[in-house]
């Protein structure tokens, strides 16, 4: 249960009480400011507690965006102030203060808490209304103001993402926000519909796996049905403020395990149609997770870097204020609306080859774009990067025990030898991988030397203008050396053991992510070194390759015991951390991949 004290008995007439109420708070009123703190020693220090002025107007949309929001410790509006028990020793600190000042005491309280070293988080109202008037004109006008916006439609509205991508802002928010708001109303919950959403898509998946027209034109409906309920369950959570350190999880997961469940199922399908697409497949999947890679380490690199500005970052804000060069820009990158909209329209049309044709075009072009905006914005700004940025891509490089103790043994090289370093051994890796045959020594080697090169790259703190690119480089080096493997041993199941292998390791690599995302730092350094980290996988595979080079029937099922190995020890920690009480609420709010 949570608890509103009021400071004074409502104003006569005042909906307050009842509009509290149905937000879930017990009122409680006290005798005045100076009577907060003895009410406040009556409530449990493990509920949700609010103080609220007893003279306050405002949309109870107001209301709910300060005092239920389950992210933050502390959260405040004019005459509002709530706290979770993570903030509860600082509420009863200040409350224990005189009560003296002028203006209303919740925003005194909320001030003394904030200064005292606790975060106040204050929400964006835009034209809704949170006012503690001090005279009957004041009161009047509050009221006038609080009947002349609808609340419901600005609760609507702000379910929706502040920025999204074409197709989702206009052929699917505006309906599907009412969708969620039917599902808030008969008490869903948006883990419910994220559910929902990943069992339509693999639906969709098992349709397409049938091989069959019908079963291709049903698959495109229920993945987008599927897409549509992805929307709604993240509208859900903001029309109704149900955020969750598993609602996080499964939104961060969830969407890649659809997509690329997608994928496999179009290659079943096509094999059951004797099209063998399988490399295709995969190589959509490396492409994808390389590019998400890019965005993510790009970010982590500059969110908190001091100077960071470019003439390239003032061009693409100038063409940001241009209506439709932004709408232009968000659809050649292929956002994920754009991109299961054509992949729905393709497999419900075409053949499985074609949708992949598409994919594999559409996607490399929004990387190669993206891509370079981002490296000539880091060659021409002046970016100072923080420690904290140095470790998260040191963190997302996930070098396992060889490039560690290669970069403890190494002299830390110039910062400018980075990129150089991890640039000459992917191309080695990949290169022999590709040109020489299969089981061939020369890959072998080629892996050790990639290993080494790979911990001389991180040898040094990951400050230089392009080390971001480090993780998605070790990502596409890693990846592309399984397919390419598989590809060479020419044999019945050594790609859909592939598939099942990097399908594994991406999961690591997005859990990684979402765990940085949250503050939470990466995952322990035991699971990195149990799995082998990028380079000891490679390694792995490699040497697995050269044992069976007269053998090659048996490499599929080497690569499916170690995707089965990597994915139970990663899903084990991963499950466990993401249900621990210690795990962010991350829900992404930007634009989407």
């Amino acid at each position: 249960m949570s608890t509103v004290i009021l400071t004074g008995l409502p104003v006569p007439g005042s909906p307050l009480t009842d509009e509290l109420r149905s937000l879930g708070f017990d009122v409680r009123p006290a005798a005045g400011p100076e009577g907060t703190a003895a009410v406040l020693a009556g409530v449990p220090a493990d509920q949700r507690v609010a103080v609220v002025d007893s003279a306050f107007v405002g949309h109870v949309h107001a209301l709910r965006l300060a005092l239920t929001d389950p992210r933050f410790d502390a959260c405040a509006v004019t005459g509002a102030f709530a706290v979770q028990p993570g903030a509860r020793a600082a509420l009863d600190k200040a409350a224990a203060l005189p009560a003296e000042g002028a203006g209303p005491y919740a925003d005194r309280l909320a001030a003394a808490v904030e200064a005292a070293g606790t975060p106040v988080q204050r929400p964006e109202l835009g034209t809704l209304v949170a006012a503690v008037p001090a005279t009957d004109a004041e009161r009047a006008a509050a009221d006038a103001a609080v009947a002349a916006v609808d609340d419901e439609a600005v609760r609507l509205r702000t379910a929706v993402k502040s920025r999204d991508g074409f197709f989702t802002t206009f052929f699917i928010s505006p309906y599907s926000r009412y969708i969620a708001r039917w599902c808030a109303r008969r008490g869903l919950t948006p883990n419910q519909v994220t559910t929902a959403s990943l069992i339509t898509a693999l639906i969709a998946a098992a349709c397409a796996a049938t091989g069959e027209r019908g079963g291709y034109i049903a698959a495109g409906v229920l993945l987008l049905v599927s897409f549509v309920l992805d929307c709604t369950d993240g509208q859900l959570a903001r029309y109704s403020l149900q955020y969750s350190t598993m609602g996080a999880w499964l939104d961060a997961t969830f969407d890649r395990a659809k997509e690329y469940s997608f994928y496999a199922g179009l290659a079943l399908g096509a094999a059951r149609d004797g099209d063998d697409v399988w490399a295709l497949a995969l190589g959509a999947m490396i492409l994808m997770t390389c590019r998400h890679v890019v965005d993510f380490a790009f970010n982590e690199a500059n969110h908190d870097a001091t100077a960071n500005t470019s003439p390239t970052a003032a061009l693409s804000d100038k063409l940001d204020s241009v209506g439709w060069t932004v709408w232009v820009r968000r659809m050649i990158i292929l956002p994920i609306g754009e991109r299961w909209a054509m992949i729905a329209v393709l497999t419900a049309a075409t053949t499985p080859r074609i949708v992949f044709y598409a994919l594999l075009t559409g996607c490399a072009f929004g990387a190669l774009y993206t891509t370079a905006g981002r490296v000539l914005r880091s060659l021409t700004r002046k970016a100072v990067r923080t420690d904290r940025a140095a470790q998260a891509l040191a963190d997302l490089a996930d070098s396992g025990p060889v490039a560690s103790l290669v970069a403890r043994a190494a002299a830390v090289p110039a910062r400018s030898l980075h990129l150089p370093f991890a640039v000459l051994g992917a191309a080695a890796l990949i290169g022999a991988a590709w040109y020489e045959p299969f089981g061939s020594v020369t890959v072998l080697g080629a892996a050790a030397l990639y290993a080494v090169l790979a911990g001389a790259a991180v040898a040094a703190p990951l400050k230089g203008p392009l080390d971001w690119l480090l993780p998605p480089l070790f990502r596409a080096a890693e990846y592309v050396t399984v397919l390419a493997l598989a590809v060479k041993a020419d044999v019945p199941g050594a790609l859909p053991a592939a598939f099942g292998l990097v399908a594994a390791v991406a999961y690591h690599h997005y859990d990684t992510v979402y765990r940085i995302r949250g503050g939470s730092g990466a995952p322990p350094r035991w699971l990195v070194w149990t799995i082998g980290g990028h380079e000891g996988r490679v390694l792995l595979t490699a040497a697995l390759a050269s044992v069976l080079a007269t053998r090659a029937t048996d490499f599929p099922v080497a690569l499916t015991a170690l995707a089965v190995f990597v994915a139970l020890v990663v899903l084990v920690e991963s499950i466990r951390f993401w249900v621990s009480s210690g795990a962010p609420a991350v829900h992404d709010e930007g634009e989407p991949a």
